[in-house]
């Protein structure tokens, strides 16, 4: 009977020491502020903010003063598109503007229909530094 209660009692400890070192396994490692930042500066969200580049004459106008225009999804605010830009064109932005163009109402024959409106990002990049996507 004693050596039975002692085996016992040593199975019962190697237990609680299995169960300790699975919850040391599962706590969540601590991921400090920095390491945030540098993941979400990069071009990983990218696809998630800019759709395409806006190419009319007046775009084509604004390129001439450090200034390109594009198409972004309605979600993304100032900074996010910043750190798009800068992060996916490796250039220095200086500034971004927002226009939101209303959806307008269209007709074609008998039938009417609505002109989807979009967002667009005007974005003001450093002098001597340019974005490389309009074909020459």
């Amino acid at each position: 009977m004693a050596l039975s209660f002692f085996k016992k009692k040593k199975e019962e400890e190697k237990k609680t020491e299995k169960g300790k070192e699975e919850k040391k396994n599962l706590e969540k490692p601590k991921i400090e502020p920095a390491t945030t930042k540098k993941i979400r500066k990069g071009t990983a969200g990218a696809y998630r903010i800019l759709k395409s580049l806006h190419v009319t004459e007046k775009a084509t106008d604004l390129s001439k003063n450090n200034q390109y225009v594009f198409e972004v999804f309605p979600e993304a605010n100032k900074t996010e598109i910043k750190k798009a830009v800068e992060g996916t064109f490796n250039v220095e932005v200086r500034g971004v503007n927002i226009v939101k163009t209303p959806a307008k109402k269209r007709r074609s024959g008998k039938t009417f229909g609505w002109k989807s409106g979009c967002k667009k990002a005007i974005v003001r990049v450093k002098e001597g530094q340019k974005i490389d996507i309009l074909p020459k």
